[in-house]
């Protein structure tokens, strides 16, 4: 047994380490060449996180030629945290031969995060979350990064082992078509924040593929936790009816976002903090791309969830996470706030609003809620323009659907879009609501709610209220379910993007 010391030497920042934030990089493990052995080669190595550690531990694997399989086996201790205080949480991923610089996607070979105890690549398969390849000669990295330390700090053990011989069948990706069956231009239904056990979801990808069909879904996108895996296989489960696109959950230590719509493959680091200046560089890969940056549960309470980067440079918010919560409602009036401000500062820019499941595992329910999102054809090019342009609202689940739309002087604007009026012209604003009976309509404009109502308990139903753009610059649709105590936040069936007037 190797046993190897944690280095209290940091890295520093910056175009020699290549990795924001700094990290802590170890000495190198070094493993016999093939010709000295007759067998597999394990390597175990120790070593200690202090309290207070950087985010980043590379551990350095002197791989020598002929492996054609690597195996990592790690694990940790979980002493009792102190009271108010977090224990022990680790996560672990694998950088290959190609280096572990900050944005070059060429080293990354996998993450998974704490959801699994081991890994393993070969030429032929790898760990769901690592991607196959071969296993070259030179420095590959365990990466470790220590979520949440005991303050008495954190020992951990990695099992490495080698097996050596010729590279089996090299693995044949299978990407997910970038089209499907549409109905030209209409409105689709999708769920643009899932995991499946590529990363920490529970269910495997033919289940989210059953489960988004069930939830009656024209399309879904893939985003696992900082792993590009999942794009490989979703080809075998999505079809004519149903459009699988591509994405990441970039999960830094300063909050999430989703890279959607990126070409199968494709990874964006998550290596960097606010305070790194890192983002927009990532921002830009992904625009390149084609892809659209959300930020995800902005106000989520777990470590490292909330979003601490700011909007700038960003496509959308995610305000409506799994099932309706306070956190929810506090980023609805965030996101409120914005469109205010784009509207003061005369902006076209706005941020619209999205809402996912973030499904995991059961019981959370796939599509609850999704984006019903108005697109040129049933396609990734097609659904990303209508996200970027904020035509789309959310709903609850495919039971409800709504309409809503502003007129004035014979012309019409609907979710996401501007409607030209002078200033004291009157604009109609008409809801059709189905699906949601006995709910509460609420129209909220940068003044707040301006027009409410229930709705019927045994029809659809059409509201309308009458405006000019001096008294409502914006106007947005809520549809609630009412609780029956005045301490609890009314649940949301759907909301809207704005309608803007003037």
């Amino acid at each position: 047994m190797d046993r190897r010391q944690l280095l209290l030497t940091t890295v520093k920042t910056g175009v020699a380490a290549g990795v924001a934030g700094g990290a802590v990089m170890l000495d190198p493990v070094a493993f016999p060449a093939s010709a000295e052995t007759a067998g597999p080669v394990t390597r175990t190595i120790t070593g200690h996180i202090p309290y207070g550690a950087p985010d980043w531990v590379y551990v350095p694997l002197e791989i020598p030629a002929g492996v054609n399989r690597l195996t990592v086996e790690y694990s940790y201790d979980r002493p009792a945290a102190p009271a108010g205080q977090n224990g022990n949480a680790l996560d672990i991923g694998l950088f290959d031969d190609h280096g572990i610089e900050l944005g070059d996607e060429r080293g990354f070979r996998g993450w998974s995060g704490g959801f699994r105890t081991s890994f393993t690549v070969s030429a032929s398969d790898a760990t769901p979350g690592y991607l196959p390849g071969p296993v070259r000669r030179g420095t590959w990295h365990v990466i470790l990064g220590p979520y949440t330390v005991h303050p008495q700090g954190l020992n951990w053990t990695i099992t490495v082992k080698l097996e050596f011989g010729p590279d089996g069948p090299a693995f044949r990706p299978n990407p997910a078509p970038l089209r499907a069956t549409g109905r030209g231009r209409a409105w689709y239904r999708g769920d643009m924040h899932l995991h499946t056990v590529h990363s920490d979801g529970r269910r495997t990808p033919a289940e989210v593929a059953a489960a988004a069909r069930a939830a009656k879904l024209d399309f879904i996108v893939s985003t696992e936790h900082n792993t590009s895996s999942a794009a490989g296989v979703w080809g075998e489960f999505a079809g004519p009816d149903l459009l699988v696109i591509d994405g990441e959950e970039v999960t830094t230590r300063n909050g999430h976002y989703t890279a959607l719509g990126l070409p199968a493959g494709t990874w964006i680091d998550w290596r960097y903090r606010a305070v790194d200046g890192a983002l927009a560089r990532f921002v830009q890969q992904i625009h390149r791309a084609g892809g659209l940056a959300v930020a995800a549960h902005p106000l989520a309470t777990c470590v490292a969830c909330g979003w601490k980067f700011g909007y700038s440079g960003l496509d959308a918010v995610e305000v409506w996470n799994g099932p309706w919560t306070l956190d929810d409602e506090a980023v609805l009036a965030g996101w409120d706030n914005l469109l205010v401000a784009a509207v003061r500062e005369g902006r076209a820019d706005w941020i619209p609003a999205v809402g996912d499941s973030d499904a995991h595992s059961e019981p959370q329910v796939v599509g609850l809620p999704h984006n019903v999102v108005y697109a040129g054809d049933l396609d990734r090019r097609a659904i990303l323009d209508g996200v970027r342009a904020g035509r789309l609202w959310i709903a609850e689940s495919a039971a409800v659907d709504l309409a809503f739309t502003a007129t004035a002087a014979g012309r019409s604007a609907g979710i996401g879009e501007r409607l030209r009026v002078p200033d004291d012209a009157p604009v109609t604003l008409t809801l059709q609501v189905s699906g949601a009976p006995g709910c509460a309509a609420r129209l909220i404009t940068d003044q707040g709610q301006r027009f409410a109502t229930v709705l019927p308990a045994d029809a659809p139903a059409t509201l309308t209220w009458t405006t000019t753009a001096r008294n409502a610059r914006y106007v947005r649709a809520e549809v609630r379910r009412q609780q029956p105590t005045p301490t609890t936040a009314d649940t949301m069936v759907a909301l809207t993007n704005p309608i803007f007037l003037g």
